[in-house]
């Protein structure tokens, strides 16, 4: 989902309905807590560092101890949160940015221009080798100018970089903390935001409470904040019924009837950017052929699938970008035509279609349902595609690790995206940059066009809005006609929430947002 939504990594062992014993689902919640928000998610986290995380669920979490210079509101729009101004050079290479003034971090340590000097150092120097430094690998220098103003010199034009610096991983962190912990902040997170660190049992719950010294005054309005991984989706949909959890994403799309119908609950949706699709090896055959690739896309029913395996919580994809994300253009969809996608196989010389293989990035419930509506719809039209939904490991080692494209054993992939930048640069060059296949990044497609690269480097290099709104119209418009991806649905953001809890949202990007979350007694 990433961010890449980061395909969720689901661990294995889900709760257990028969282990829950006379203590509850979810455990007894500590007598101390006057207001405690219990959160269920669909997994476990990753790290505590959000410079060293892939997954959207593990940043989003941890949003309870970390804040950045910039973040984004409940709608995807762009705010100052640390920092209280901004300036730019003409030629785009030179931010200098104006800090607030009078935050404290939880140890009690200055937040200031040599914290942020202390986090920038270390997410750009290479030897940490934290996941997040292709995010930030254009900064040349971080310089402290006063406490309250910091200068940050770019080694070449990147037009989007406010919009990196409010990523959910681009946060501050204590650097008196860094110091003590080193590698270990991933367990120790400490930072300026509305909780403070209480403990991380890592299969349990992940616990903050109030911090008093808060820079928001009157906030959080909660004492606690727990954060419950419950894997199981019955057993996710099951607690917000019994009102053991207050909050709960994502919401398996089969049990949204059910929590539609709870008086404890309510049920929200709302529009995303998290694109689902699957991508083709188009260095390998028939994927090296483009009437192959659009063939997939016209045998594909988008709708329906949209129904079968979301319940109606998605939509066809619109383009290569969701709506939402800055700079995206509609296209589409691909219509559904079978007859369409016959005739082309046909032209490519597969006349009684193909066999091959379709993986999926996850192995939950949604997943499986896409994957075999798909493998039925391609039956359809002659191709036959063994299908096997991958556990995190395996997507790990058989995709995102492999070293070179030749070795790649991909060739159909379900997998998502969110471009948690809010921008589409992040959309585009992860994904779609003939620099990004793997290990580097998610080009899972192995897709190569010199124009398409030209534009996405073009894009990030100008200051003009119009020639970048240009530079990304043209891309798009071509990686639509090479369709390197058979582009699927974009998923609705569903999540549900206890009546007596407010504030909380999921965001557009999978995130989540509960700068006002509040419970009533």
């Amino acid at each position: 989902m990433s961010t890449r939504m980061v395909s969720p990594r689901l661990i294995a062992g889900a709760v257990a309905m028969s282990a829950i014993g006379a203590m509850g689902m979810l455990g007894a919640t500590p007598a101390f807590a006057a207001k405690d928000a219990v959160m269920a998610v669909y997994s476990t986290f990753t790290t505590l560092d959000p410079y060293d995380a892939n997954d959207t669920l593990s940043q989003a979490a941890v949003k309870s101890f970390y804040q950045g210079l910039f973040g984004f509101d409940k709608d995807l729009k762009l705010v100052n949160v640390l920092a209280d101004s901004y300036d730019v050079t003409k030629d785009g290479l030179v931010y200098t940015i104006k800090l607030k003034k009078g935050i404290k971090f939880h140890d009690g340590t200055t937040f200031d221009a040599t914290a942020v000097k202390a986090n920038l150092d270390r997410v750009t120097d290479p030897a940490n080798k934290l996941k997040r430094y292709t995010l930030f690998n254009r900064v040349a220098k971080t310089e402290v100018v006063d406490p309250a103003t910091v200068k940050i010199t770019l080694k070449e034009q990147f037009s989007p970089f406010i919009n990196v610096l409010a990523h959910p991983s681009a946060v501050m962190i204590s650097p008196t903390a860094l110091k003590k912990y080193g590698k270990e902040i991933a367990f120790h997170p400490v930072g300026t935001g509305p909780f403070e660190f209480v403990e991380w049992k890592q299969t349990d719950y992940l616990k903050g409470k109030k911090f008093a010294g808060y820079w928001k005054t009157g906030y959080p309005k909660i004492d606690t904040i727990t954060w419950k991984p419950v894997v199981d989706n019955n057993t996710r949909s099951a607690v917000m019924q019994t009102g053991e959890a207050d909050f709960a994403f994502s919401i398996p799309f089969e049990q949204a009837a059910v929590l539609k119908a709870s008086p404890k609950v309510d049920l929200i949706d709302g529009p995303s950017i998290i694109q689902r699709y699957v991508s083709f090896n188009t260095q390998v055959k028939p994927f090296n052929d483009p009437k192959v690739r659009q063939a997939i896309n016209y045998a594909i029913n988008k709708d329906a699938l949209a129904k079968v395996a979301f319940a109606g919580y998605a939509v066809p994809a619109q383009g290569v970008v969701p709506p939402g994300v800055d700079f995206a253009e509609k296209l589409g969809p691909w219509p559904y035509d079978p007859a369409k996608a016959r005739e082309l196989l046909k032209e490519a010389g597969y006349p009684n279609g193909f066999e091959t293989t379709l993986w999926s990035a996850y192995n939950h419930t949604t997943a499986q349902k896409v994957i075999q509506f798909v493998q039925q719809q391609l039956q359809q039209v002659g191709i036959k595609a063994q299908v096997q939904a991958l556990e995190a490991g395996q997507r790990v080692e058989r995709v995102e690790s492999v070293q070179k494209p030749e070795d790649a054993g991909v060739r159909l992939y379900y997998v998502g995206w969110s471009s948690s930048t809010g921008e589409s640069d992040w959309a585009l060059r992860p994904l779609l940059a003939s620099e990004s296949m793997p290990p580097k990044l998610l080009n899972t497609a192995y897709y190569k066009n010199d124009q398409v690269d030209a534009d996405i480097a073009g894009a990030l290099r100008t200051t003009d809005r119009a020639e970048k709104a240009r530079l990304y119209k043209d891309a798009q418009e071509r990686i639509w006609k090479d369709a390197p991806w058979a582009f699927l649905i974009t998923e609705k953001v569903l999540f549900a929430r206890s009546k007596r809890l407010s504030g909380a949202y999921v965001m557009p990007d999978g995130s989540f947002n509960f700068d006002e979350i509040d419970i009533k007694q």
